[in-house]
């Protein structure tokens, strides 16, 4: 038996395999699975078809991944020429895997033609859904009375304020828009629910463009959500036809409920506005009443997710009612011995689930964790791996092409990449060890459940680091020790807690659930007010970060997906993705769009044309990797010089200084001092100057700013970045 064990491992490169008297015939693929060194074999091909045949099931999520990369890469190259080639390339390659391919290795060239489809398919799909769905903004300000019909309503009472989306038409071209208005107290109207129809001053502007590289581009966001301006109400409006409460359908139904949630709670005892917030929050969604500083502390001690609907809440509400059908189904011995309880269980909990997302507004992040969990109410009815790698990329997939936008924005990576993270942590083999020396008493269990728990949490964050350093610059760093208490409170307690009270409420009983969650929820907030204040909470990091996240990116995946050593070099990409982050620095110098914010950075201040607070100061400070600070008029600059109209900063970078000359305000100036000045300075900023100016640099004028928009540049090497990058033809 030793011996033919011995023939059984050899691999004949040419010709049909001998079987050996007595036995089966052996499949090719099963020789090749049981080579035990890859040396023998003759050629790099050789070796990477023996290592895809032995990986099965990790092939899929490639292909997930090619899909997101070809995407990605839609939103990176600059027009269709570039996006064209792209695809073309795509096509190439698999054509030519196709046709020179041989069935030497049939696994490798169905990889290399299933990587291309997908990238190619990625690009196609995005492009046709930026075609279908994108909404031109209009092409400037307006301030005009218009007639519009309501279409959504959002209460924002922590914000004083009211939302309503309206349809309307552009006033210049006719053309039908859709609008989103701020609406104040003293211009709103009890009758300005869905389905009314108004007549009002409003004042409407283009979405706008991130104020400066890197920064959040709501006009893009805009443009796939079908809006093509934002505005506000300038005066009460005239009501032609009144909405109602109850004529908002579904928009109206979690309005109500949210307020009944909200008072319920307060009513049971919760004196905290944010606690009741976040308990109308986990039930509908709605997310206005929660007290901003709160929401901040939730951020930085990692529990914002807490407060988007999403896969926690999803996956707990459809666990207890899967759990809640199983016992109940269970008690009728007839019903359970003629029926498959776990496929009624998963029909129930998948009606619940849906109605859950439905209620709470269908938002994307829900509906993607809805498709996720349905998915694994499917695999648990026909009994087969709950979570896997393969499940992931399947439901990824099922979002991409409905939904291709997403895979840029913060929930999208967010989610996934802490759902991969759990499964790949959970499917190595230290975790299967310790999980199997769970059943020995009481106190292991609860053990192993602890530190399962911490293990979990830790590599979450590690995963969710990088990205929400990418979208919001700022990051806890003891979000794994929160979410320790946090999640199960949330899920153990508070979301059954709401749920009972919910259903205790039909007979007028649900006070004390109601007090249960409220006092839970006052907790988590404990919990995140003492994370979020901690010295060493939070890490700011400003400047650009995309390389590093596409290497720390790839390592992940490479080291989720890949079982055995290979998967370790995942390692290398993954640790270089840190290390380009640790290297990155805010930029020296960043101007938006309309060229009226100014920041220097010289690594420890921030200097600011305008120290006014706002929403683009925030966003400045946030880029500058300063958001802790209190900003420095520019006055301040160390050894700058002054007068009422310009500034000029002396900036030292890497033992040289440049010289920014800055406009603090349009004025008249001796033509021949201007073109002086021009020539002394390294860099101009200044909304009009003449033809003649001509800096060492760079002339950051209303002509340059108004075609690339915002910018950002070091100043030791000039290299600037612009909102729009060169020969840019997204719709947007």
């Amino acid at each position: 038996m030793g011996d033919r064990g011995n023939m059984r491992g050899r691999v004949v490169d040419n010709g049909p395999t001998v079987p050996i008297a007595g036995e089966d015939p052996v499949a090719p693929s099963s020789q090749v699975r049981q080579w035990n060194s890859l040396r023998a074999l003759s050629t790099l091909p050789d070796r990477i078809e023996t290592f895809l045949l032995d990986r099965p099931f990790e092939r899929m999520p490639w292909l997930a991944a090619a899909m997101l990369f070809g995407i990605a890469a839609w939103f990176a190259m600059p027009g269709p020429a570039d996006w064209l080639t792209f695809i073309g390339v795509c096509t190439a390659v698999a054509g030519a895997a196709l046709l020179i391919g041989t069935e030497r290795w049939p696994v490798l060239r169905s990889a290399i033609v299933g990587v291309a489809v997908m990238l190619a398919a990625g690009c196609l799909l995005i492009w046709a859904r930026s075609e279908l769905v994108g909404t031109p903004p209009i092409s400037g300000p307006r301030v005009t009375t218009v007639e519009a019909r309501v279409l959504e309503r959002v209460e924002q009472p922590a914000r004083g304020r009211a939302q309503i989306v309206v349809a309307t038409r552009d006033p210049l071209d006719e053309r039908p828009i859709r609008v989103r208005l701020h609406v104040t107290p003293d211009r709103d109207d009890p009758v300005l629910q869905e389905g009314a129809v108004f007549r009002a001053r409003i004042r409407m502007i283009p979405p706008q463009r991130a104020a400066v590289p890197g920064a959040y581009d709501f006009a893009r966001s805009a443009w796939f959500e079908g809006l093509a301006a934002t505005g506000s109400l300038l005066e009460a409006p005239s009501i032609e036809a009144s909405g109602s409460r109850s004529d908002g359908g579904l928009g109206a139904v979690r309005r109500n409920l949210s307020s009944h949630v909200r008072g319920r709670v307060a009513e049971a005892g919760t004196r905290d506005r944010s606690a009741t917030a976040i308990a109308a929050t986990l039930v509908t969604g709605d997310r206005g009443a929660i007290e901003e500083d709160d929401a901040q502390a939730m951020r930085d001690a990692g529990l914002a997710h807490l407060l988007s609907i999403s896969g926690l809440h999803v996956g707990a509400v459809i666990g207890i009612a899967w759990f809640a059908a199983m016992r109940l189904l269970a008690l009728w011995p007839r019903l359970a011995l003629r029926v498959r309880l776990p496929l009624v269980a998963s029909v129930a909990a998948a009606m619940t689930g849906i109605a859950y997302t439905v209620l709470s507004g269908a938002a994307l992040p829900t509906v993607r964790a809805c498709i996720a969990a349905l998915l694994v109410l499917v695999a648990l009815a026909l009994g087969r791996q709950a979570l896997s790698m393969r499940l992931i990329a399947l439901a990824a997939m099922v979002v991409m092409l409905f939904w291709p936008e997403s895979v840029i924005g913060p929930s999208f990576q967010l989610s996934f990449a802490a759902v991969i993270a759990i499964v790949a942590l959970h499917n190595t083999a230290p975790m299967r060890r310790m999980r199997d020396r769970a059943g020995r008493g009481l106190a292991d269990r609860v053990r192993i459940a602890f530190l399962t728990l911490l293990f979990t949490g830790i590599a979450v964050e590690l995963a969710l680091m990088p990205f929400v350093l990418l979208h919001f610059h700022r990051a806890g760093t003891y979000g794994a020790i929160a979410n320790l208490a946090a999640i199960p409170l949330t899920t153990i307690v508070v979301m059954p807690a709401l749920g009972l009270g919910l259903m205790l409420d039909l007979v007028g009983l649900g006070g004390p659930a109601y007090w249960v969650a409220g006092h839970a929820l006052q907790a988590v907030l404990a919990i995140a007010r003492s994370a979020s204040g901690s010295p060493g909470s939070v890490v700011l990091l400003g400047g650009d970060v995309g390389a590093g996240l596409l290497l720390f990116t790839t390592g992940g995946l490479w080291l989720a997906i890949w079982s055995g050593r290979i998967r370790l070099w995942g390692l290398v990409p993954m640790a270089l993705g840190p290390l380009s982050f640790a290297a990155s620095r805010p930029a020296d110098l960043m101007v938006t769009g309309d060229g009226r914010h100014v920041v220097v950075n010289d690594g420890r201040d921030s200097y600011f044309l305008k120290t006014r607070p706002g929403f683009t100061r925030d966003t400045l400070l946030e880029m500058s990797g300063l958001a802790d600070k209190e900003p420095r008029d520019i006055t301040q600059f160390p050894d700058a010089r002054c007068n009422a109209d310009f500034c000029v900063l002396p900036v030292r970078t890497d033992g040289e200084t440049r010289h920014i000359l800055i406009a603090r305000r349009r004025a008249e100036a001796d033509f021949e001092q201007l073109v002086a000045a021009c020539r002394e300075s390294d860099v101009v900023v200044a909304q009009q100057m003449p033809e003649a100016c001509r800096p060492r640099m760079l002339l950051a004028d209303r002509a340059l700013l108004s075609r690339r928009g915002g910018m950002a540049m070091r100043l030791d090497d000039g290299t600037t970045r612009f909102v729009r990058p060169a020969a840019d033809e997204h719709g947007w």
